[in-house]
């Protein structure tokens, strides 16, 4: 027969048990692990919690994967992206409403596509890409699915768009190019019709497209995380066709200004929720066919056009108010019908149809001109196209 013998270093390791250091955790009479300090717990990403959801600023001591709660509405966040100062919180609850930093306005590239150049009759598909952080020429990075002018342009973190357009019909396409492959557009979806010189507005999920020929008053949408065809969600306070379109991303607003038949009515819609656009001011001037740029806080508008004639003028009104917009400043010299690209501290005027610079009205410009967004003042020359095109859509995309 085995006799087991237990020496006293074996009852010792058998006896070693509690929570401090180098010790043994041993289950209670219930089988539940004691209570332990939570800060001697490791590799386990805690959760937060508060009143009110996060933002782009609530930077997770624990990273990706941080469970926030918030305790009033009961909504539920996690942290995909863990950015100080931009990070992202996915709602995972029942409810809405992602929290990220969206793009616009842009902060590396600004992008214009197509266009035509009377008198030439040649309408083109070269997507222009020009930098925001270097003043100099852009470069041709890719085509657009069919070459057309005066269409609508949108973005967001990942994608550029332009919707519609004329190349010699009118066009519903909804073309898309990714930042991070460039190459040729694709079709991704279509418009409720087709249409030429719509505005553009931008959400961080969705597209607007307003208006266009002959003088429309829809306001659609298109998803932008999906290929999808627009939905017709409202409608403008007037009728309007190559109008600028300007995003408000602080206030979840839309914006449309200017316009033919010649007006120089603002108006805003609300993006959060489908509904009708109101007037909430008037531009300095009465024209259409104006390229439009967007601060986090005031709508641009650039050049004008009207019976054989252009302007170099620059208008600005304010987000946070309905008011009327104010002339702070010129143009180096007169466009009409350019394309809009906003940075996030400067606007950006590209090509369109020049006068009084030894050019014929609606022959194209191949210019590129920026102007301050935090101070008033005129624009300066930086650069130029790979061509000089005209009839562009008033908003490009920006990155």
């Amino acid at each position: 027969m085995t006799i087991l013998t237990l020496t006293k270093v074996d009852v010792g390791m058998m006896e070693d048990v509690g929570t401090s250091a180098n010790q043994l955790i041993q289950l209670d009479s219930n089988g539940k692990i004691p209570a332990v300090d939570g800060s001697l717990v490791t590799g386990v990403v805690s959760g937060v919690s508060s009143a009110s959801d996060p933002t782009i600023s609530t930077n997770p001591s624990g990273g990706v994967g941080t469970k926030f709660t918030n305790t009033t509405s009961g909504e539920i966040y996690i942290c995909t992206n863990a950015t100080a100062g931009a990070n992202v919180w996915i709602n995972v609850g029942a409810g809405t409403g992602n929290v990220a930093p969206h793009s616009f306005p842009g902060s590396n590239y600004g992008f214009s596509y197509g266009g035509y150049n009377h008198p030439n009759a040649a309408r083109t598909n070269q997507v222009d890409r020009t930098s925001f952080t270097t003043d100099g020429n852009s470069t041709d990075v890719g085509d657009m699915s069919i070459g057309r002018d005066t269409w609508s342009g949108h973005s967001n973190a990942t994608y550029g768009y332009a919707c519609g357009g004329y190349s010699p019909s009118t066009h519903n396409t909804i073309d898309r190019i990714s930042f991070a492959a460039m190459g040729t557009m694709t079709d991704v979806g279509d418009l409720t019709s087709t249409r030429r010189g719509p505005a553009g507005v931008s959400s961080e999920t969705y597209g607007y497209v307003c208006g266009g020929s002959p003088a429309l008053n829809i306001i659609e949408r298109f998803q932008m995380v999906a290929t999808a065809n627009t939905v017709d969600v409202g409608d403008l306070a007037t009728a309007v066709n190559n109008s600028a379109g300007h995003s408000d991303i602080v206030n979840a607003y839309g914006y449309v200004s200017s316009g033919s038949p010649n007006t120089n009515v603002i108006q805003r819609f609300a993006m959060a929720s489908s509904g009708n656009a109101t007037d909430v001011g008037d531009l300095t001037v009465s024209w259409g066919e104006r390229a439009g740029n967007s601060s986090l806080t005031h709508g641009y508008t650039t050049g004008k056009a009207e019976t054989g004639t252009s302007s170099n003028a620059i208008d600005k009104f304010a987000f946070a108010a309905t008011s009327n917009s104010t002339d702070i400043g010129d143009l180096p010299f007169q466009l009409h019908e350019s394309c809009g690209c906003s940075s996030t501290t400067n606007g950006y005027t590209m090509g369109g149809g020049r006068q009084g610079q030894g050019g014929a009205y609606g022959q194209g410009s191949d210019h590129i001109f920026k102007f301050s967004m935090t101070s008033n003042g005129n624009g300066t020359d930086i650069g130029n196209l790979t061509t000089s095109i005209g009839y562009l859509g008033s908003n490009g995309s920006q990155h």
